[in-house]
Formats: structure tokens, C-alpha cells, sequence
């Protein structure tokens, strides 16, 4: 099985939708995604990952089904400098304390131990597991039975806080860590391959990351619009 995930297009926050050059973006992903032989649309349920997604299943003629805990990642909590925002935390995690994440749990900082946002990995990543086990793969530490014969390519429409909990629990990979060191533009693709082997373990291979080439092309990429708080 072969997961696309992709963020959406450049939004209005405000109003939970894409903007002019946003639709452009998601008409020009739209347009990569023809030759990917997808089968499946999923979106999270907030308009600008909804739009986004709306232009690949026109062209592809398929339904899109929302998975409601893909919704964008909320933070917050009770003395957690800047507002919790998991994003400069992660940086100053990285940056200025040189948190070692081989030896110490990210879960049990004070920047993350009461945030939000912690619960939000903690519940994308458990119903992302029974997604995936719906899909045919039973995720076990850090490897997941294959448990039936499938063959089939999947695209995820969602956001750049939910996208990295999704990568960073597949991939095991400390959340902070992604966020920080792994961001991803509006509607860069990105592609994990599972092997398909029945009755075996495998684990999910990166083949592609933040592959924006769709923008470039049409014209419609504009420097900085990685935003990643949404």
C-alpha cells in the first residue's frame, strides 16, 4: 500500500478555506496526483483540507471521505510558555536546550508534559492505527503485520500538525523532532510504501517529501508559504 499524504492548499484561516492562490495550488496537486493510480480519497474535516482534497477527487471521480481526527492539532495548557505553540517549543527544545531525544522522552518535558498538543498526537495516533489496520496492517512497536493481500495507493489530504503526527508515529520518530526539522509546504506530497507481503512485519519506506515540483511548474509556489502552525 502506497499513502500520499498531502497538506492543503495556502488557506484564510479565518474562514477555514482557500484562498485564490490556494486553489490554484490544489488544482496544480490535483494535476500530479492523476498518474498515481489512487483508490482512495480521505480528507481531515476542516474546509481548507476538504477544498484541497475536493480537486483530486473530481479529477480522479471518487468520493472523498472525511476521517474526523485528522483535524488540525490544538495546544495549550496551564504555564507552558508561548501559548504552548509546539512549533517555537520544538525549536527551543532543539536549539537552545539541545534536548537529547535518544536518551529522554519528549512526553515528560515541561513544554509538552500538560500541552494539548500532546493529547492531539496521542489520539491521531491511536485512530490512525485502527485506519491502518482497516487498510490491512497492524502497527507493533515499530513495525506492522501485514495481515492480508492488498495493493492499493491511498491519498490523505490534512495538515502540517496532524500530517507530523501521522510521520512521526509511523516513522517512530520523536513528534518535536518532525515538526522542527521535517516541515512540509501547502500541498507538498509526500509518499510511505508499505510493503505488501501477507503474514509478514514490514515497516513503512519514505519514498518522497515535500515534493512541491506541481507548484513550480504552474507557477503557483510562493516563497514562505510554509506556515506551521496549521
Amino acid at each position: 500500500m502506497r499513502l500520499i499524504m498531502v497538506r492543503h492548499g495556502e488557506p484564510d484561516y479565518v474562514k477555514d478555506c482557500l484562498t485564490e492562490n490556494g486553489r490554484y495550488q490544489a488544482k496544480a496537486v490535483a494535476g500530479r496526483l492523476m498518474a498515481e493510480n489512487i483508490q482512495a480519497v480521505y480528507s481531515s474535516p476542516m474546509g481548507r483540507a476538504r477544498e484541497t482534497a475536493a480537486y483530486t477527487a473530481h479529477l480522479l471521480e471518487l468520493p472523498v471521505t472525511v476521517l474526523d481526527f485528522m483535524h488540525e492539532i490544538t495546544w495549550g495548557g496551564s504555564g507552558i510558555p508561548e501559548e504552548g505553540h509546539p512549533w517555537t517549543l520544538s525549536d527551543r527544545m532543539i536549539i537552545a536546550e539541545n534536548f537529547d531525544f535518544s536518551t529522554d522522552d519528549w512526553r515528560n518535558h515541561p513544554y509538552y508534559a500538560g500541552n494539548a498538543a500532546t493529547a492531539c498526537f496521542d489520539e491521531v495516533s491511536r485512530q490512525f492505527d485502527s485506519f491502518l489496520e482497516n487498510q490491512g496492517y497492524i502497527h507493533e512497536g515499530r513495525r506492522f503485520f501485514c495481515v492480508k493481500n492488498i495493493s492499493r495507493t491511498i491519498a490523505l489530504f490534512s495538515h502540517g500538525g496532524s500530517g507530523a503526527c501521522v510521520l512521526s508515529h509511523m516513522l517512530s520518530l520523536p513528534f518535536p523532532y518532525v515538526i522542527t526539522v521535517m516541515p512540509y509546504d501547502f500541498t507538498s506530497v509526500i509518499v510511505l510504501d508499505f510493503p505488501n507481503k501477507p503474514g509478514s512485519y514490514v515497516y513503512p519506506r519514505l519514498e518522497l517529501f515535500n515534493d512541491v515540483t506541481h507548484l513550480v511548474q504552474s507557477n503557483s509556489f510562493s516563497a514562505g508559504a510554509w506556515h506551521p502552525d496549521r
